[in-house]
């Protein structure tokens, strides 16, 4: 029986950290879609889906982009090959940055939220929330795939 590396096990565990963040980002924009034009009941209304501060149409086209940005990015450094497959430290440390200020600042956004509509608490408008929670953590992981 040949034995894993702990180095190995590391490896695994970032690269199905990144197809899970990417299938729940994913799962997120269809459940969107599913609410916005298919009119379903079994999901949450559409006003819980994102804030309006943008129109639907724009934020699917850049949902759509984060989408194919999350499939290349995982792609590539589930291969270790491609334009994304080994971040130099300079850009891993810069992502880590972005990550850690991205995740607080979603954070400070779900207490905030929490603050000012106590009657949603824990679980009203917290779609969007989550997800971005889910972005950053993509961010958090690709910056460890750097090179030496």
């Amino acid at each position: 029986m040949q034995k894993i590396s702990g180095s190995s096990i590391n490896l695994l565990v970032r690269i199905w950290t990144l197809w899970i963040c990417t299938v729940l980002f994913v799962s997120r924009v269809i459940g969107q879609i599913l609410v916005e034009f298919f009119d379903v009941k079994f999901l949450p209304p559409s006003s819980e889906w994102y804030s309006g501060i943008i129109s639907y149409p724009i934020l699917l086209l850049f949902q759509v982009a984060i989408i194919m940005l999350m499939l290349r990015v995982s792609t590539d450094l589930t291969t270790g090959t491609g334009r994304f497959s080994s971040l130099s430290i300079g850009t891993a440390k810069k992502l880590r940055i972005f990550g850690i200020i991205y995740l607080f600042a979603m954070v400070l956004r779900y207490i905030v939220r929490m603050y000012i509509y106590p009657e949603e608490r824990w679980t009203g408008g917290c779609i969007p929330i989550f997800f971005h929670w889910v972005l950053a953590a993509f961010v958090l992981v690709c910056c460890k795939f750097r090179r030496s």
